[in-house]
């Protein structure tokens, strides 16, 4: 299941759970990767939307592939404002192999970054702007404009 936040990530407490959740498991591979906020072209931070049901259909299938190499992979990510260097998002693969694990995680984040119904708005000076040159576009997907 996708995990989704108000703000900035509680990456210590959301990996310790994790670690704990599946300490008991037999896995040799605990892989994790953190998503922080950059200070760049004057931005205060970002500021994030999320079509939640297709997320939670496209990690789904992300599970599904995971369980088929004998993995596990966990995801959370931030709705709202994220301010400068704390984290929007985090994700981590357990895994019997660390090849497998390292192999998932690198996959899983490439597939985010480019197919992960979620928009990215910079925060300046209190005031969400649609990041357009940062953001991948998504197939049949877009923004409504008022004209």
């Amino acid at each position: 299941m996708v995990e989704i936040y108000d703000g900035s990530l509680d990456v210590k407490s959301i990996f310790n759970r994790w670690f704990d959740e599946q300490s008991g498991n037999n896995y040799g591979a605990f892989i994790p990767f953190v998503g922080v906020i950059r200070d760049e072209d004057g931005i205060d931070g970002l500021s994030f939307d999320i079509y939640e049901p297709i997320l939670t259909a496209w990690f789904n299938a992300w599970q599904e592939e995971a369980k088929a190499r004998g993995a596990i992979l966990k995801m959370a990510h931030s709705r709202g404002d994220v301010l400068l260097h704390t984290s929007s998002y985090i994700s981590a693969v357990f895994s019997p192999k660390r090849r497998v694990a390292l192999e998932l995680i690198d996959e899983f984040v490439e597939d985010f970054k480019a197919n992960a119904p979620i928009w990215k708005y910079d925060i300046r000076n209190g005031k969400r702007i649609y990041a357009e040159d940062r953001s991948t576009p998504m197939s049949g997907a877009g923004l409504l404009r008022a004209l």
